[in-house]
């Protein structure tokens, strides 16, 4: 069917009048409202709406051919100026279209729909996909027949289109903004891109590539299809696809570093190239272009053959033809059924592929072919991830199998030699080695959870210093030469006390003098803890009787868990068994000095093994919401729900990363007061700035989290906080809440009224001139309203005292000051003015349209003669066949002159050349 252009641009505008009901009634749309948004099919063939089309004088400048798409062009921008809420999104909006008209070409649905059934065919089936250049997503829709579940990011330029975009797909991530705009957590994040991308010498700023110290990412920001080739290939995962649709641009490029840079990183899957007439029944236009199927390899060493041919560019010497010499090798991944040599948009020489058998008979070529290629190519085992999870398994086992941590001598009891299950028991010296007893105190101790009614009794520490011993008394055994004593205890070391739960003594001890619980106390060692000796010390003898009376309950209870055994010393596979039993207390050294005594502490319980502290978990996780509007990279942030500080990295519209910071106490509170501090600020100030209003309850949070913070750490600017503020990516912005006065820190103004527009009141203004200047400065307008409310005056008295001063202008239904009105194109603008009299006869508000007409007229410039024009070759605004005849008369021979509006370029041919041509 062919391009039908006056129903293209019908269908676009009933789009366009639907997205726009949509947005006002903030609602999804229904299913004939799906159907017309889906028809929607951009300006690629549209060029007409870059013409004029504001009145109906406009319709001069319009060609013949286009004549019958004028006044529905019209009515697109009357539709767009109704839905705009200013001149300002109207002009953006209509900008937009204009800018897309030179890219927006989309894909019939019979092609995307084969490439999805291809990939599908292959178990391609994405949980994650990104579409940069979306459209209406009609490769989203194709992709989700098969993956219904899959997240989708697609992004979309042009604002109008975009709007349609996002009330089809009202669940996925529908971006309107260019592609350039992914943020950095997206790398390496999607397994599939797949797209019809723009293409065209048309530059694109991203830092990244700029800073790059690759020269092919360096030179794709100038063309934007080699830039959506290798950002997208950014995008995919290690064996993610990148499937693009592109223009010849990308392999026939004379430059070979962009291919370069994109085989280093991934392999070829397939390329095939596509018929011009892929696009006329779409877009009513016909362009050659090409289908590249890329699969990302990080681990990649070198090209294949015919990677290295699509690096290479070979020229017909005799025809000037320049292709890709991939595709001179493999003809057979051209899709067409004719082909002849002419030339390119751009007016060079290159061959033009056509197809007979239209959408349907492209579609079935193209899927045999991309069958072929997979099957050879795409490797399943690099896009499932197998061979990276093989991989993986292998280093960690390496991995695992050196950092196998070394038996330590000092864990071993009275052995040097550590043996392995299979090796065979190793002789030992015959010495005689006995293991000596732990060493334990032979009072009790009282701890500080003796004074909620709880005991605990751990093994005391060796002390170098003996000011004070007590005298240990060991209970008689006999012991046979060269016996080996071991302790078997029934439980692993000590927990800490914190966790309330009695630890498994490993030998009891005979109980001391009830009545000298402080005798044997070493001060020196143990000097009192404030307050607790006092306390100690005022313990009433019924309470020490209850305590002692509980410690000798703990004594009885561990002495019949204790078990003590000696065996006749074997060969040793002692070391094994502590080994893997790590937790034990291991026996100490065989030493032949005597025992040492151990000093009594007033807290055995903690000193051998003090409580540990927790750890604090500082691993990165998702932050709980969605970040605010003043929240980027490095801003600190309290995570809510753990009650921790850290900042914000990875930051999306979707999300971001919460990093935590080991902070503690005095830190961490200031921290959080900080943070609060900061949120109010940035909220306050948010909220005054757009809706241009005072919030007085958040003004008062915001005093009241300043003065808090002031009152418990000090000024923001103060030494000590600065550092603080400044970890904050938006710190400086806070510093300025103070500002120096008389050599003190005081607050800003924020604190006390708004900032972000005037408050200043001008009641009781003297003249009307000052209450013009007062009405301007708070509203930008003439609002006779607020000017009558400051000067006490009725509207006719103000209007006599600014007479040529303001006008009334109908075509804004207000007034404006003589500087606006009286300003940019008078002519026209007086024109409009007359065909609205015209329109409004009995209006009362013609005698002051008259006098703003009046004031119009008499500013109006003088006419030029024609005399005294001056015309130049290139005026837009002369047809082309004036140039022609001009100069086929002025060289003799017949000359054509064509004119791209769209491009704005003349093209020149003859039909032979002349003397007075080439001289």
């Amino acid at each position: 069917m062919a391009f039908n252009r006056k129903q293209k641009l019908r269908d676009n505008i009933e789009a366009i009048r639907t997205a726009f009901i949509l947005d006002r009634e903030n609602r999804t749309a229904t299913t004939e409202e799906r159907a017309i948004l889906q028809r929607y099919c951009g300006f690629g063939g549209l060029k007409c709406i870059l013409n004029p089309a504001k009145e109906l004088t406009d319709a001069v400048r319009w060609a013949k051919s286009d004549l019958e798409l004028f006044a529905p062009t019209v009515e697109l921008h009357r539709l767009i100026r109704e839905n705009s809420k200013d001149e300002t999104e109207y002009k953006r909006f209509v900008d937009s279209l204009k800018a897309s008209v030179l890219t927006a070409f989309y894909t019939p649905k019979e092609i995307t729909d084969t490439i999805a059934d291809v990939l599908a065919d292959y178990s391609v089936r994405p949980a994650r996909m990104l579409e940069p250049s979306a459209g209406v997503g009609v490769f989203v829709d194709s992709m989700l027949r098969h993956s219904p579940n899959a997240d989708v990011m697609a992004f979309e330029k042009d604002l109008l289109t975009g709007t349609i975009l996002r009330h089809l797909y009202p669940d996925q991530k529908m971006r309107t903004c260019g592609f350039e705009k992914i943020e950095r957590p997206f790398n390496n994040y999607f397994d599939l891109a797949v797209s019809n991308i723009p293409f065209g010498d048309i530059a694109v700023f991203d830092a990244e590539f700029q800073r790059s110290d690759s020269f092919g990412r360096r030179s794709a920001q100038k063309t934007i299809h080699n830039y959506f080739f290798l950002k997208g290939l950014d995008a995919v995962r290690d064996g993610g696809i990148v499937a693009f649709i592109t223009s010849q641009g990308v392999l026939n490029s004379t430059k070979t570093s962009v291919r370069n840079e994109l085989f280093s990183q991934a392999n070829l899957v397939s390329a095939i190239r596509l018929p011009n007439n892929l696009f006329t029944d779409n877009a009513g236009t016909e362009v050659g272009s090409d289908l590249i199927v890329l699969q990302k390899n990080l681990s990649k060493k070198e090209m294949s053959q015919d990677e290295r041919l699509m690096t290479v560019i070979q020229t017909d010497t005799k025809t000037d033809l320049t292709d890709n010499a991939y595709f001179i090798h493999h003809p057979e991944r051209i899709v067409h059924t004719t082909s002849k040599l002419d030339t390119d948009p751009y007016g060079k020489p290159a061959m033009v592929y056509l197809h007979e058998g239209k959408t349907a008979g492209i579609a079935g070529d193209l899927r045999r072919m991309l069958n072929e290629d997979f099957h050879y190519r795409l490797a399943m085992r690099l896009y499932s991830g197998t061979i990276w999870q093989s991989g993986t398994e292998e280093k960690v086992t390496v991995q695992k199998e050196a950092e196998r941590p070394a038996i330590k001598l000092e864990t071993v009891s009275s052995a040097q030699t550590v043996e392995t299950p299979t090796e065979k028991p190793q002789p030992v010296e015959e010495k005689p080695e006995i293991e000596p007893r732990p060493k334990y105190s032979d009072g009790v101790q009282l701890s500080l959870l003796d004074l909620w009614g709880m005991t605990e009794e751990v093994s005391q520490p060796k002390t170098s210093k003996k000011k004070k011993t007590v005298k240990k008394a060991v209970t008689a055994k006999s012991t046979p030469p060269k016996p080996k004593v071991t302790v078997t205890p029934t439980a692993p070391t000590a927990k800490p006390a914190m966790e309330n739960k009695e630890v498994k003594a490993e030998n009891t001890a005979k109980p001391a003098d009830p009545d000298d619980i402080y005798a044997k106390l070493d001060w020196e060692t143990n000097p009192p803890i404030n307050g607790f000796y006092e306390m100690m010390m005022e313990l009433t003898p019924e309470r020490r009787k209850e305590l002692r009376e509980l410690a000798r309950q703990h004594n009885e209870k561990h002495e019949n868990r204790t078990v003590a055994t000696i065996t006749p010393e074997v060969p040793r596979e002692q070391p094994r068994q502590e080994e893997t039993q790590p937790e034990a207390v291991a026996a100490p050294a065989v030493t032949d000095a005597p025992p040492e005594t151990v000093a009594t502490s007033l807290f055995p319980d903690i000193e051998p093994e003090k409580p540990k502290e927790e750890v604090a978990d500082l691993t990165p996780r998702a932050y709980h919401r969605t970040p605010e509007m003043h929240l980027r990279e490095g801003s600190l942030v309290a995570d809510r729900g753990r009650h921790n500080i850290g900042y914000l990295k990875d930051i999306t519209p979707y999300g971001a990363t919460f990093q935590p910071l080991d902070l503690k106490g005095y830190q961490k509170e200031k921290a959080l007061l900080y943070v609060s501090l900061r949120d109010a600020y940035e909220r306050l100030y948010r909220y005054e700035s757009l809706r241009r209003e005072a919030n007085v309850p958040w003004r008062e949070h915001l005093n009241t989290c300043y003065d808090e913070f002031v009152m418990r750490y000090g000024n923001l600017n103060a030494k000590q906080n600065v550092k603080l503020v400044m970890m904050d990516a938006g710190g400086r912005d806070i510093l300025s809440l103070e500002r120096v006065e008389n050599g003190k820190f005081v607050k800003a103004d924020i604190f006390e009224h708004p900032v972000s527009f005037s408050v200043e009141s001008h009641a009781n203004v003297g003249s009307p001139e000052e209450a013009l200047s007062a009405s301007l400065n708070k509203y930008g307008t003439v609002n006779l309203d607020y000017m009558r409310e400051i000067t006490d005056s009725t509207a006719e008295d103000l209007l006599t005292a600014l007479q040529g001063r303001i006008y009334y202008n109908p075509l804004v239904t207000g007034y404006e000051i003589k500087d606006r009105f009286i300003a940019g194109n008078v002519i026209e603008k007086a024109e409009r003015i007359e065909a609205w009299m015209g329109e409004n006869p009995e209006s009362e508000r013609m005698p002051e349209v008259k006098q703003a007409l009046e004031a119009l007229k008499d500013a109006e410039p003088p006419r030029i003669a024609f005399e005294d024009l001056d015309f130049n070759f290139g005026e837009r605004w002369i047809p082309t066949g004036v140039y022609a005849a001009y100069m086929s008369r002025l060289f003799d021979t017949e000359v054509k002159i064509a004119y791209s509006a769209s491009m704005d370029e003349f093209s020149v041919a003859c039909g032979y050349r002349t003397m007075k041509i080439t001289d």
